[in-house]
């Protein structure tokens, strides 16, 4: 029986909510695997409480002083060590930015194949991967020797809600980074841009289309949002038209989401745009064409006016 080792990221004294939809994509490939999951976590203190009760079976944890702090040659070493040490047949982590920077290092120094921004898994046991090309606008299938495998998974691509159940053990694995010399100059921390929107961490969506028709009914959007207590997302044409900030577009080309509901309105559907929402826990569906392709993935779906059934439900929402 092997193992999947997955890289936690902090946000503080917390587990990143990438980390933890890393963590359920895991557990997902050792239950096609016969794998088991464990949680690697850098730098000195205890481990969350988020991790206390996951369905895994170890907490590793490195806690030298010299990875307090982000830096990449740190942490290379301390991953090269680690996977000398336990040597797993899977090493995973969500797709961030600090990951984007030192993750194809120690995949270069390993000699060991990295698929980058993965979206989902063909078959874990043969080692195929599907993964975004060409901006999105297509899926491929990359396929991988026998071996160690280094995987990112893109934001949204597993549901950070499902860890299931557990009392995993807590493991300390002492390395050595006394000679490892940091090359760069630390800064401060990439934050987004002031008043950027995270629909990542968004529980409800409510997303427009084209269909929309034009600007002015965008309120309609922002009622039934505040209503349900959501956030407004948009397909792409919304945001080429101007008519809401990019940072709203859910998609190839922009976030990635997986909320509990996402309620699509006048949105056709295009691979594009499902890309960034396949993954929600409920979606529900109000599109005029019967044909249109967020049918094929909606739980629910309403074929009709939006401009019908949208103050209706905004109604029956306040009227609770």
């Amino acid at each position: 029986m092997g193992k999947i080792i997955v890289l936690g990221q902090m946000e503080g004294s917390q587990v990143s909510r990438i980390s933890l939809e890393a963590l359920s994509g895991a557990r997902q490939l050792a239950a096609a695997t016969g794998h088991t999951v464990l949680a690697a976590l850098f730098g000195p203190g205890d481990p969350p409480e988020q991790l206390a009760g996951a369905d895994i079976a170890e907490i590793i944890r490195l806690p030298n002083a010299e990875l307090a702090d982000y830096s990449p040659d740190h942490y290379v070493a301390a991953a090269e060590a680690l996977i000398a040490a336990e040597q797993p047949e899977l090493l995973v982590t969500g797709h961030s930015y600090q990951i984007r920077d030192w993750l194809p290092r120690l995949a270069a120094r390993l000699g060991r194949p990295l698929i980058s921004d993965c979206i989902g898994v063909r078959d874990a046991g043969a080692g195929r991967w599907v993964r975004p090309v060409f901006q999105g606008k297509i899926s491929a299938d990359v396929q991988t020797s026998p071996g160690l495998v280094l995987v990112s998974f893109q934001s949204g691509t597993y549901r950070a809600d499902e860890l299931g159940s557990g009392s995993p053990t807590v493991r300390t694995v002492p390395v050595d980074l006394s000679a490892v010399e940091s090359r760069l100059q630390r800064e401060e921390k990439f934050q987004e841009a002031k008043g950027a929107v995270d629909l990542s961490r968004a529980e409800r969506i409510v997303a427009v289309g084209r269909g929309i028709g034009e600007e002015e009914n965008l309120q309609l959007a922002h009622d039934l949002a505040k209503a349900l207590g959501a956030e407004v997302g948009s397909s792409r044409p919304v945001v080429d038209y101007g008519w809401l900030d990019h940072d709203r577009q859910v998609g190839s080309s922009g976030q990635t989401v997986s909320p509990k509901l996402y309620l699509a309105l006048g949105i056709s559907g295009a691979i594009q745009h499902q890309v960034g929402m396949k993954n929600a826990g409920c979606i529900v569906a109000i599109n005029k064409d019967a044909n249109a392709p967020i049918f094929e993935i909606a739980d629910y779906g309403i074929v009709g006016d939006l401009f019908d059934y949208v103050p209706a439900l905004i109604k029956a929402l306040h009227a609770r």
